[in-house]
């Protein structure tokens, strides 16, 4: 008698037609298909060597103009330029420039359900898995084959269960959680595996921390990542298993120059802050941004001198709700920054980019060396609460202890 399945080994099984287990290899249909401004590109050079002449379902393509967000350079303009036409020509919905970043959008629309299969020419399109669905990021070459047959290839990946038990103390996140998670696993401990989240914490969770733990467990090297909507099957067999005890947490800080690189935030204390950055899509949503405010606020409603501010919400429709809740401009008025929503500085093709020597503080899920576009520059990775105490205090900063 066979085994049970995991939820990845159930979601591949459906989409493939096969009753498959970990290390078999199917061709799944594919539900949604991502391509980005960074990767489209090259993308539909693939394409045109393959032969294509249409593409299967355009109506399950989303192209998003977001790392390149505006251009700013007659290149990547180019490159925007070829993504419209070819969208055009196939019937692809193209989002825009300040639209928002791939994945951020896909979730928003409402169009992804549980079970589905979703792919994207961006690593972090694992974020989608927070809705019960498998979803993962591949390259050029596989999403111009997913166009044209709507389909694509995967080894099914084996999967570790993380089990999230215990509750959060006050002040601790989200980001803390996941950058904790990749700490303990490390940058490559779950390379070309599954995560599933399980227990009673997991299922307390709210929609905007779950993507927080999804987007990250791509700096563990997973493959995919969801917090399931049904079981996996009595029997299923797990490569691993791992616990986090959230109520033995506390905030922490991701020095340079790796996500996995993590201490609490008390053994940093103290280290000079020039820029901070809140935005990406682990860090840029309306929350996100609302507690950035909050603490600046309690915290006596200042920027620090010397401190260089700068917001970048994830999507227009983040931008709309912080603009029409007053967030957006109350940070403005403190002389931060508001960049156009998108990828922004997190991967140095757009947006501000630090100068030499400068330590940033980011809510972003990379810190590697030249990641903001300045190899000169020291990424280090935190919650938005404790972007928000470094920006009021130009220093690494417990954000628990603000405003007292």
């Amino acid at each position: 008698m066979s085994s049970g399945k995991t939820v990845a080994e159930q979601i591949l099984s459906a989409r493939s037609g096969v009753d498959a287990r970990a290390g078999d290899v199917v061709v799944c249909e594919v539900d949604w298909i991502l391509g980005t401004d960074a990767a489209t590109p090259m993308a539909i050079g693939y394409f045109e060597k393959m032969g294509g002449q249409s593409v299967r379902d355009p109506s399950r393509v989303m192209f998003a103009l977001d790392h390149y967000s505006p251009p700013t350079t007659p290149r990547t303009k180019a490159f925007h330029d070829q993504v419209r036409a070819f969208a055009r020509k196939h019937g692809i919905e193209v989002r825009d420039v300040g639209a928002g970043i791939s994945h951020q959008l896909l979730l928003e629309s409402g169009r992804a359900k549980a079970g589905d299969l979703v792919v994207g020419a961006d690593s972090h399109t694992v974020t989608c898995g927070a809705l019960g669905l498998f979803a993962t990021g591949i390259g050029s070459s596989d999403l111009a084959a997913a166009m044209v047959t709507g389909q694509i290839w995967l080894r099914i990946p084996e999967t570790i269960q993380v089990t999230l038990t215990g509750e959060r103390a006050e002040g601790v996140s989200a980001k803390d959680m996941a950058l904790a998670l990749v700490a303990q696993v490390g940058g490559e401990g779950a390379n070309y595996q599954a995560v599933e989240f399980r227990g009673p914490a997991a299922e307390a969770l709210p929609l905007e921390d779950r993507l927080v733990l999804c987007n990250l467990a791509v700096e563990m090297s997973a493959k995919a990542a969801m917090f399931p909507v049904g079981p996996a099957d009595p029997g299923a067999r797990y490569a691993r298993a791992v616990s986090l005890d959230l109520s033995a947490l506390s905030p922490v800080v991701a020095l340079p120059d790796a996500p996995a690189n993590v201490t609490a935030i008390g053994n940093a204390a103290g280290t000079p802050v020039h820029m901070v950055f809140v935005g990406t899509c682990a860090g840029g949503r309306v929350s996100d941004i609302r507690e950035v405010l909050r603490v600046i606020e309690r915290a006596g409603g200042r920027v620090a001198t010397g401190v260089q501010l700068v917001v970048t919400p994830a999507s227009r429709e983040v931008e709309r709700k912080l603009t029409a809740d007053g967030t957006l401009p109350r940070l403005a008025s403190m002389g931060a920054t508001i960049t156009t929503p998108g990828c922004g500085a997190c991967c140095g093709t757009s947006g501000v980019i630090p100068e030499d020597g400068m330590n940033v503080m980011s809510t972003a899920n990379r810190n590697f060396r030249g990641r903001m576009g300045n190899p000169r520059a020291s990424i280090y990775l935190a919650s938005p609460a404790a972007c928000a105490a470094a920006a009021v205090s130009g220093h690494i900063t417990d954000p628990r202890t603000m405003g007292r």
